[in-house]
């Protein structure tokens, strides 16, 4: 049986790793060549992956690890009820853009469920942590890690974190419709979940493409702090899907 609580550490510093190597061409004059797909890839993201692959077959050597890349290049693992899903640098755009707003993404999927993850924004100094069967945890630099938790949405109206740049805004209003809204939050990469895990925004609708090790991670996250992902017609959000493509889904705090 696998000792999550003990592989957290481990996954948490492969992650900070991952983001040092990344943060070390982020501060250089990169260069940018286009996957078959048309989206963009850089040395940062081969570096973190291979950073990311090298522990994780090292500590786990049983369990197969699905990653972006590595997909990418045709290299795809079979994989059962657990495995690795390994997003090296998810907000290539926002990398790109030199905003922040990208992470490496590391999470274990048992029986089809996200069990554990971490989030680690490397130019930020942020790292977020989810044990679904303990807690979330958010740090910042090298301050102790504080518990995370949802919020019971204010009285005010909630706040709605949308994507900076995916999504259907005829979609993404169509939800929101009949609900009191507050605030609103654009961010990039998985920090949109963390914000829902941290309490700083109640709800996540996704209308638009993503791959699992999109969201992996920050549903561990979320999940550990107290929220969920459904479809948008309200069923449990799953893993493990043909070719790894998500549906739309919602991202709940303690709105649901």
């Amino acid at each position: 049986m696998i000792d999550r609580a003990a592989l957290l550490p481990e996954i948490d510093a492969a992650a900070r790793r991952a983001g040092d190597a990344i943060l070390a061409i982020y501060r250089t004059d990169f260069g940018v060549v286009r996957k078959a797909d048309e989206s963009p890839v850089t040395q940062a993201d081969l570096d973190a992956e291979r950073i990311i692959l090298d522990v994780l077959r090292r500590i786990t050597p049983d369990i197969p690890a699905v990653a972006e890349e590595e997909v990418s290049a045709g290299r795809v693992p079979e994989v059962g009820d657990c495995f690795w899903l390994v997003d090296p640098l998810d907000g290539t755009r926002e990398f790109l853009s030199r905003n922040g707003e990208f992470t490496v993404n590391i999470a274990l999927i048992e029986d089809r469920r996200p069990i554990l993850g971490v989030v680690h924004a490397p130019d930020r100094g942020l790292t977020f942590t989810g044990l679904v069967s303990g807690h979330a945890t958010r740090q910042e630099g090298s301050k102790p890690a504080e518990r995370i938790t949802v919020r019971k949405p204010p009285e005010a109206g909630v706040t709605v974190v949308a994507s900076r740049r995916h999504g259907s805004i005829e979609e993404h209003e169509d939800f929101l419709r009949g609900r009191k809204v507050a605030g609103r939050i654009a961010c990039g990469s998985s920090l949109k979940f963390c914000v829902v895990a941290s309490g700083e925004a109640d709800v996540y609708p996704r209308f638009g493409p993503t791959m699992e090790w999109d969201t992996a991670a920050g549903h561990a996250v979320l999940a550990a702090a107290g929220g969920c992902i459904t479809t948008t017609d309200g069923k449990e959000f799953l893993y493990r899907k043909p070719g790894f493509a998500n549906p739309d889904f919602i991202a709940w705090g303690g709105l649901r």
